[in-house]
């Protein structure tokens, strides 16, 4: 367990557990608005593996009050701030007590602009299956995506806004801060493309940041490169460029309060296991510890489409009619399966008429801690918005990257999705069509609605997990040996 930086708070003895916190931190999400689910997460003897149900249970609990999904969030929110610690060479403070430290000389960042020499692209245009969309072809591909339950109606009208307003794209009077600036999902090389201003916050590591430099070169915009002011007198920019951000919270703090301009916040970062939910509390720390400073800081997130989402009653509908109407070989099976898993295989994705359904796509490989790092951001989308804050957050597609493919389970999944009705996407139509999410969002902000869930589902890229005929998790054991047979042919 990590003993420095950002660190799970002791539990008992030397343990940092991250069950305990997790355990915790739903149970204070819970407390005010489900006193009988704040005690049964609290009571959760197995937690990694039964996690997924008290999840459900904070969007369920949620979901008859707007202002009671709200109040949950700041509460969970503060409760992992409270309980997150910080631990440096010479002393262990809260997560809150984090930006108290003021950074060494030695250890203040310096900026480093590159320029591109590209031409910037001032129409709207997406890369699908070999070929580049714009125009009517892309309109025409967003209605098949309604179409086939693949997107949300108000995803495609958003990206039909802009569409006709391409000058929306160029978001050079915002200075957009990538949180995780080389993650395959982030917006960097389209708000290139596009003329934009690009904060890059990513780990020291040479080659992420050569491949950045590589691309900010190539296009149009700008991209701004926090580089150690120690070391910047090396040649080779990507020796030097980078920050850490679970180590050196008040380092980046001060840099990006030093950046001029309307900041946009996006948070694009992951890691591997338990380490992800530390820098997702980093990020949130220093997201609170920004807007604090510079209130009119908007924020930017892309939840994950494996997590407990309600859904419209249009969504609902459509999977109803696609379970009644389903042919074929899943239909001639369906009972079988049911019969012999008792009742876990092929369950319908919503009863009849729900309003709002809950789709529950949550994948338990992905355990825990990914859960609580992603439902942290929900939180923090739902309470800033509350406060007046510009937020985009976009459910994002099922997409085939680097984390997706090396998890055999889950690749072989997304593999077998199509004959469930889901679309897998590959990253670079992603990131770009979440970028345009961005924009959109930036250009037109979201307004509050009176459920949360309704400011969630508003303009979802779900991939048709929302509107697939039955409950995610049901077929998702069968989309893998149906992956895993194609994989084999």
């Amino acid at each position: 367990m990590a003993s420095s930086g950002v660190v799970f708070p002791v539990s008992s003895g030397t343990d940092r557990s991250t069950s305990a916190l997790g355990r915790a931190v739903v149970a204070d999400a819970l407390r005010e608005i489900d006193p009988i689910g704040a005690r049964a997460a609290e009571h959760e003897t197995n937690w990694r593996a039964d996690y997924l149900v008290h999840f459900r249970r904070l969007v369920e609990a949620g979901l008859p009050d707007g202002g009671a999904a709200r109040r949950s969030a700041a509460a969970g929110l503060a409760s992992l701030h409270d309980r997150m610690r910080v631990v440096y060479a010479d002393r262990e403070v809260g997560l809150r007590d984090a930006f108290d430290r003021a950074p060494e000389p030695g250890e203040r960042l310096d900026t480093v602009t590159v320029t591109g020499d590209g031409e910037v692209e001032r129409e709207l245009s997406l890369p699908y299956r070999g070929e580049r969309l714009r125009g009517d072809a892309l309109a025409r591909q967003l209605d098949a995506w309604v179409a086939a339950g693949v997107i949300e109606p108000g995803c495609a009208e958003a990206v039909r806004a802009v569409q006709a307003n391409p000058d929306w794209l160029d978001l050079s009077d915002v200075r957009v801060v990538a949180l995780g600036a080389g993650a395959e999902m982030g917006p960097t090389h389209s708000l290139l493309r596009w003329g934009g201003d690009v904060v890059a916050v990513d780990l020291p590591r040479p080659g992420l940041w050569r491949n950045l430099l590589q691309t900010a070169s190539r296009y149009g915009g700008r991209l701004r490169v926090p580089v150690s002011a120690a070391r910047q007198s090396r040649d080779d920019l990507a020796e030097v460029a980078g920050a850490d951000l679970l180590h050196d919270l008040p380092v980046v703090a001060e840099w990006l309060l030093g950046v001029e301009g309307r900041l946009a916040v996006g948070n694009y970062v992951y890691a591997d296991g338990a380490t992800n939910l530390r820098v997702c509390a980093a990020v949130d720390a220093l997201t609170e510890h920004l807007r604090a400073s510079r209130p009119d800081t908007a924020l930017a997130f892309l939840a994950t489409p494996t997590d407990v989402f309600a859904a419209p009653a249009e969504a609902v509908a459509h999977a109803d009619a696609k379970y009644r109407e389903s042919g074929g070989v899943l239909r001639t099976l369906r009972g079988p399966l049911r019969m012999v898993s008792a009742g876990r295989l092929l369950r319908r994705n919503y009863p009849p008429d729900a309003d709002p359904g809950v789709c529950d796509s949550l994948v338990a490989q992905q355990g825990p801690n990914y859960a609580l790092a992603k439902r942290l951001q929900r939180w923090r989308a739902a309470t800033a918005r509350a406060q007046g804050a510009t937020v985009s957050f976009t459910v994002a597609p099922p997409t085939r990257t680097r984390s997706v493919v090396k998890n055999r389970v889950l690749a072989a999944a997304y593999a077998g999705a199509p004959a469930f009705g889901v679309e897998v996407f590959d990253p670079a139509v992603s990131n770009t069509l979440m970028a345009a999410l961005l924009v959109h969002d930036l250009r037109n902000p979201p307004p509050v609605r009176e459920h949360v869930w309704q400011e969630e589902a508003a303009g979802a890229a779900h991939g048709g997990l929302w509107r697939m005929p039955y409950a995610p998790r049901s077929a998702l054991g069968l989309a893998a040996l149906l992956g895993f047979g194609g994989a084999r042919n």
